[in-house]
This record gives C-alpha cells, structure tokens and sequence, in this order.
C-alpha cells in the first residue's frame, strides 16, 4: 500500500488532535538508528515536507533545550530503553497512543469504527514501507515475543521524556525514521 501525502497527514492529525502527541519522521542518515531518532528528537526536518504534530514546538522551555519534552540521553540509555515489535503491535500501539494512558479503551472518543481507525493506523505505517521494524517503549508482553498484549492490565513503559509518563512508537525503514509519542504528566 502506497500513500500519499494528503492522507497521511490527515490520519495523523484525526487520530492525534486531542493528544499531547510528537509525531515526526525524520531522514534514515544512520546504520545506528538511533542516533536518527535523536536528530528526530531535535526537530531535524521531515525529508518529505509532510507534516506532522508537535505540541510542544512553541514551548518557552524549548529555550536551551531544543528536545523538548524528551529528555537529552546518551544513544545507549535510548537503546536499552527500546524493544521491537511486530506490525499487527504497532498498529494497535499506534491507536493506544491516540490519548492518554496509551489503551485502546481510547477509541471510544472517536465516531469512527474501529476499523475505519485501524485503516488510518495502517495509511500511518504505509508510509514507511513493508520493511520497516517497530520499536516502542512501552512493556505489554504479549504470549509472542515482540507482541503486545492490550487486554493485559499490567504494563510498564521506560520513559524517554521529562514527564511521568511518555510511551510511544518508533518506525525505522531503510530511508526514514518516525516517532509517534505521547506525554503525560499524571
């Protein structure tokens, strides 16, 4: 599945717009991705010039501290702080994330169906190609090594910002990086 600018966008913002969400893709310039993901971090550019969302663009205390809200960590603190997942997770993942507490009891917000909302997760990941990997900071082990497991009530996730809580999904391809994350401050 191809996609193309104008419906990415807009399932970014429809899934997203009442979350405190960064949701930003970033050129792939690195073997370590992760040192993509902290350009990322940092505001580098999209290298389509398709937008994304980043609440936190216009924060005073974005002075001096240009990864705003995440906070400034060594590659190896970031990595550690990451597991991989399969496809089917992070799409489910990606509408956990769409509010706070990163459930998928989130949709009932929504109007649409939750297919219509798995549609857009999937023009979401279309992006980045069949290929991609998924990685994210959140722990719902799933019966599958590399699934998560939504009907679980335990779970944990490494926080990788300055609040209590931030979990998030990390899509790595041979040419981009996206970060799709949310905040909170419970």
């Amino acid at each position: 599945m191809s996609v193309d600018q104008t419906s990415w966008e807009a399932a970014v913002r429809h899934l997203y717009e009442d979350a405190y969400p960064y949701d930003a893709t970033g050129p792939r310039l690195h073997e370590d991705w992760i040192l993509d993901i902290l350009a990322l971090m940092a505001r580098v550019p999209d290298p389509r010039g398709w937008a994304g969302l980043d609440d936190a663009a216009q924060a005073p205390e974005r002075e001096g501290f240009p990864t705003y809200p995440f906070a400034a960590h060594p590659p190896e603190y970031v990595a550690e702080r990451l597991q991989e997942i399969d496809r089917d997770s992070a799409e489910s993942l990606l509408l956990a994330l769409t509010d706070d507490k990163c459930t998928l009891s989130n949709l009932g917000r929504f109007t649409d169906s939750e297919e219509e909302l798995r549609a857009m997760a999937r023009t979401v990941l279309a992006r980045y190609g069949d290929a991609a990997r998924y990685h994210t900071n959140v722990s719902r082990p799933g019966h599958v090594r590399g699934t998560l497991d939504f009907t679980s009530s335990g779970w944990a996730y490494s926080p990788l910002s300055i609040y209590p809580e931030d979990y998030g999904l990390i899509v790595v391809s041979d040419t981009e990086v996206g970060m799709f994350w949310n905040f909170s401050d419970y």
